[in-house]
């Protein structure tokens, strides 16, 4: 196979699922080029739709906001959790943490959920617990993504309870976290044949911003296999 570049992100268009209370997504023709001679979008969604990277100030004003934050923190090696399997809405324990975790690695966790993206039941998602984001923290890794709505639990419809525990945890200590990432089952299933994973979460560049959308990425290569 040599290397391969495996696409992680959800596409944005009108309509798309968005986390309850943010703002909805519109993609559509502001020019076409049968009236002005090009084809322009014009867009309306929040900083924190589709795949999309969380600053540390999207959950405290004095943290970092998304333009203070060095470029390393969203590119380098990968590993992988599997998580897959859960029941909605269950705890991601500290028990599934994958070996290799520090400085400058980037954890992605597979849930599985995004097979179930556009669908109510993706609300449902597993949930990082908070000893495992202490783990996490404790390890040095500063950059988590999972392919679920959040790394902490969405309140079922109509209930009021909300949690940011995971959130505050991993940005307290400065760390970004990457959400509704896709196709994470194909980076387990590399990681498993021992191939070498690299991903990058590059955000959009909003000024002072909470979050933006990012186009993830992950390099696969067959040809350095880990030991």
């Amino acid at each position: 196979m040599g290397v391969e570049l495996l696409d992680l992100s959800v596409p944005i268009v009108t309509g798309m699922p968005v986390y309850p209370g943010d703002p909805q997504v519109e993609a559509v023709p502001a020019l076409t080029v049968a009236e002005a001679g090009v084809n322009v979008l014009r867009l309306h969604m929040g900083s924190q739709s589709g795949t999309h990277v969380d600053a540390p100030f999207h959950i405290d004003d004095s943290l970092p906001r998304l333009d203070e934050l060095p470029l390393t923190r969203f590119t380098g090696p990968a590993v992988v959790m599997d998580a897959r399997g859960l029941p909605p809405r269950a705890p991601i324990g500290p028990d599934l943490l994958p070996a290799g975790l520090e400085p400058g690695v980037i954890l992605l966790i597979a849930t599985g959920w995004s097979e179930r993206w556009g669908s109510e039941d993706y609300l449902g998602h597993p949930y990082v617990a908070a000893e495992t984001a202490e783990a996490v923290v404790a390890s040095g890794v500063r950059t988590v993504g999972i392919d679920a709505l959040s790394v902490d639990r969405t309140a079922p419809p109509g209930s009021d309870e909300f949690s940011l525990a995971a959130h505050r945890i991993l940005c307290g200590a400065g760390a970004v976290i990457a959400e509704n990432l896709t196709g994470l089952g194909r980076v387990v299933e590399a990681q498993d044949s021992g191939c070498a994973i690299e991903v990058s979460l590059f955000p959009i560049a909003l000024a002072g911003a909470d979050g933006a959308p990012a186009r993830a990425v992950a390099r696969v290569d067959d040809r350095a296999v880990l030991i």
